[in-house]
């Protein structure tokens, strides 16, 4: 430790930084590159401005909204950087063709570069963990070619491979692999998206049908993504044949229940059975349709509490749907009005307090019942139809016999109480002396 803290040691360490500097940084060739950078980001900034004002022109004319917003987002900040980086690689073409240095040059245009890639890779990945792994990657590749590792780095990734028959499967093409599918399926999942959105602006197709034609285009996008990205690393396709014969395998063995979710979505889209927005009851799981999936249905309950019940126990179970051919339920309310009271005016209130609710249909309109003489009352039913059972039909109820609580107080209808004549046998009387 003291001989690096010897003074001659210092002394030659900081001779031998400067000569380095003066030999490779404080030279004509590196100044002149630093100042061309420099200069080619003056009118890049002073240009930038007019250019961002027309492509937001052109983008308010062209686009819808949502689009368009996209595209706001994501083109006008790049404008002046990628400005810089045309200008920055018109001066490199132009050193390197007159055989002048740019080396210097070349670290700028490799490091905004992959600034610009991060930057536009971050508006399109929402996921934090996919943009910190994008970034790196990146920013690993401008790294090796700044320092003029990256086709040494390529080959040996070419390099580290196996022959399997007539196939070269290489590391680089694996990850050449890896990346086309990132990229083809995210470009499928956008596409997707789109259409889905589009035909839940088609009022005339069914929910069913949307949801239906939305799913097959999303497999069939999927489908196209794979087959264009393994087709574009120089793969052929004809050697997926054994892979689609150990797939058949593997749906016969272990996955005949998720084939079978699947097939039994695509039944229950197509027969229209149940679709979004309908009430159910299967099991003991009450709430309305949230969406079909491919694998299983979500049901959300009142409770706030969302099922995934799997496609196929929709098709082989009896499912309770309150809304199939129409929205209408009727509910029934007992109530026991006791024997000293008007029973005609307790069915006249009763009918009243449910058409008091804008969710009680008018029509059929409500219904009062005398059903029957009870021990300590006489028995009422209250029939009343709604359209909207996803809304509620204990809070529903609960308002009615409030309502009826109240009318009745206010009309002197009583409600019972049990009656109880007690005769009591054998007694012995008791004489009770003065």
């Amino acid at each position: 430790m003291d001989a690096y803290l010897d003074p001659a040691n210092i002394e030659e360490t900081i001779l031998t930084l400067l000569a380095w500097l003066k030999g490779e940084v404080f030279v004509v060739s590196t100044l002149a590159q630093l100042i061309i950078v420099v200069l080619a980001y003056l009118p890049a900034r002073f240009i930038s401005s007019p250019l961002e004002n027309a492509l937001e022109k052109a983008i308010s004319a062209t686009w819808a909204d949502k689009i368009r917003a996209k595209l706001r987002q994501i083109l006008r900040p790049m404008v002046q950087p990628l400005l810089w980086l045309v200008l920055l690689g018109a001066a490199q073409f132009t050193a390197q063709r007159l055989g002048l240095p740019f080396g210097l040059l070349q670290v700028g245009t490799s490091l905004l570069t992959a600034w610009i890639v991060i930057r536009i890779a971050i508006n399109f990945i929402a996921d934090p963990w996919w943009s910190r792994a994008v970034a790196l990657f990146v920013w690993t590749v401008a790294a090796l070619d700044i320092i003029g590792l990256l086709d040494p780095t390529v080959a040996f990734l070419d390099a580290f491979a196996i022959d399997v028959g007539e196939a070269h499967v290489s590391l680089l093409g694996v990850i050449k692999i890896l990346m086309a599918l990132v990229v083809f399926l995210w470009i499928a999942n956008a596409l997707s998206h789109m259409v889905e959105n589009r035909l839940g602006k088609i009022s005339h197709l069914t929910p069913s049908q949307q949801v239906l034609f939305g799913k097959l285009t999303r497999v069939v996008l999927i489908v196209v993504a794979i087959l264009i990205a393994i087709n574009s690393v120089g793969i052929d396709l004809t050697a997926l044949a054994v892979f689609s014969g150990a797939v058949g395998l593997g749906v016969g063995f272990g996955l005949q229940k998720v084939v079978s979710n699947l097939i039994s979505g695509v039944i229950l889209l197509m027969d229209r059975s149940v679709k979004p927005g309908d009430v159910i009851a299967i099991n003991d799981t009450y709430g309305w349709i949230n969406a079909i999936g491919a694998r299983y249905v979500s049901v959300i309950t009142r409770d706030g509490i969302e099922h995934l019940i799997p496609n196929e126990e929709l098709i082989s179970r009896s499912v309770e749907n309150w809304s199939y051919s129409n929205r209408l339920v009727r509910q029934r309310l007992s109530i026991g009005v006791s024997y000293e009271s008007d029973i005609k005016k307790a069915i006249k209130l009763t009918e009243q307090a449910a058409g008091e609710f804008d969710r009680i249909m008018s029509s059929p309109e409500p219904k009062c019942l005398l059903k029957g003489f009870g021990e300590s009352s006489v028995d009422l039913e209250l029939r009343v139809w709604i359209e909207d059972a996803e809304k509620g039909l204990s809070n529903i109820k609960s308002e009615i016999y409030l309502r009826i609580w109240d009318l009745f107080h206010e009309n002197d209808i009583e409600f019972p109480f049990p009656h109880r004549d007690i005769k009591v046998r054998g007694a012995v009387p008791v004489r009770i002396e003065k």
